[in-house]
């Protein structure tokens, strides 16, 4: 598997140079229609399920190019994009994620892994970002609800100008935000028997007060098997967790060079691609990276003794992809304290009185996360000078949330990684 593996990085970076050399437009399956929105789109669908019917057929090794839209379906596919930048956009939530596919994999059957490289990415014109009120510790920034709010209804949205190097935004002017183009998600169809588990687990968190996106069908494609009158609309799974098959991972690592290993739950996978991001930090905090449409060229391996994915997939590349990119950072560490008498919203469901009655929660890594992201926005806003919303929203895009470690109870260590850079001037 290594050797193979070197020989895909090794093409995925002669097709960096030559993008298309050798390659003749009858070797590559286009997976995607030019058409400004999903429903119209033949090669497109919003929810998962194991009966959504193939779009395309292609064989391993052959290139496929996915021409994808952004998560909220508001900009189109690249090719439809209008020259001047958008200054509003209007968001459906029933939208949400539009994915380009799904492609039947030639001689994968049920039990058999795919290799799926990403070869290249074509960025859209445009991107945006928000704070949505699912954001991660939302609830410790200024004005939340109102900008929230506004954002939801179109007002006051962070719409990205982006190039092949970076993106910038007049909304938080004096930063210029790298390219780090990947695919948010990346996903096979759930099988029959996953699909039932899944339900079943979720519906049962969702019972206990968990944060969960049960199915709903406004909106929903395909119409006739998710939509309001589908046949199988309350068991036609929304996209924004990612599960066992993949799905919205939105891991920055996922770039150009880089093999992600799914597995077939259906004869032929069904693999699909969209949620494309320009650029995010890990954790995209805000619930939203730098979002935009762009195509997607790939090729796939099937492999009849894969590594076991019982947890989800795995993926490997050339270790630079780990690194920020930034020359200098600024960090700030988290660890698990709180006020007494306070219990973190992600923690609510649990309905413990040992959470409120305690300034130290031991070894909670989503406390110490928060404490690092609160800190790391802090400075933002004393050191650049920005607004609360525009460091955090800098922070979704930009910002690393990372462990350091896991053992030393009861304070486990989360650290918020800046990457200097970034801005176009320092302090």
């Amino acid at each position: 598997m290594i050797l193979r593996t070197l020989v895909v990085h090794l093409i995925a970076i002669l097709f960096l140079i030559h993008p298309i050399a050798g390659i003749s437009a009858d070797d590559i399956v286009v997976v995607g229609n030019r058409v400004t929105k999903c429903i119209d789109d033949s090669g497109c669908f919003n929810r998962l399920h194991s009966a959504i019917p193939m779009t395309a057929h292609a064989a391993p090794g052959q290139t496929i190019e996915f021409r994808t839209r952004d998560a909220a379906d508001v900009f189109g596919p690249v090719d439809v994009q209008a020259e001047s930048t958008p200054e509003r956009l209007r968001f459906n939530q029933g939208h949400i994620h539009p994915m380009t596919g799904p492609v039947y994999i030639e001689g994968a059957v049920a039990g058999d892994v795919i290799a799926m490289t990403i070869d290249r990415i074509e960025p859209g014109r445009y991107g945006f970002s928000l704070v949505a009120p699912f954001g991660f510790a939302v609830d410790l920034m200024d004005n939340k609800a109102n900008f929230a709010n506004e954002l939801i209804n179109g007002q006051d949205l962070v719409i990205w100008d982006l190039n092949t190097n970076f993106a910038t935004t007049d909304a938080i002017a004096g930063i210029r935000i790298p390219n780090n183009s990947f695919p948010g998600i990346v996903t096979t169809l759930p099988g029959p028997k996953q699909l039932n588990e899944i339900l079943e687990r979720e519906l049962s968190l969702s019972e206990k007060g968990g944060s969960v996106s049960l199915p709903n069908s406004i909106g929903a494609v395909p119409d006739d098997l998710c939509g309001k009158e589908g046949s199988e609309k309350i068991r036609c799974l929304r996209t924004a967790p990612p599960r066992e098959h993949g799905g919205n991972l939105d891991i920055r690592y996922l770039q150009t060079g880089v093999t992600v290993y799914l597995p077939c739950n259906v004869d032929g996978c069904g693999l699909a691609i969209g949620d494309m991001h320009y650029a995010q930090g890990d954790g995209e905090v805000s619930g939203t990276a730098i979002e935009m449409s762009a195509d997607i060229w790939v090729t796939t391996e099937v492999l009849k003794n894969g590594p076991d994915l019982k947890y989800g997939p795995h993926y490997q590349g050339p270790s630079h992809m780990l690194d920020i990119p930034s020359q200098t950072f600024y960090a700030v560490t988290g660890i698990p304290v709180k006020q007494i008498g306070t219990t973190p919203p992600d923690m609510a469901y649990l309905d413990s009185e040992n959470v409120a009655g305690l300034k130290n929660l031991s070894k909670d890594i989503n406390l110490a996360a928060r404490n690092a992201l609160d800190g790391i926005v802090d400075h933002i806003v004393s050191t650049y000078g920005y607004e609360r919303w525009q460091a955090y929203i800098i922070a979704s895009v930009a910002v690393d949330l990372r462990i350091g470690q896991v053992v030393d109870a009861p304070n486990v260590n989360v650290t918020a990684i800046l990457p200097l850079d970034i801005f176009e001037a320092q302090p």
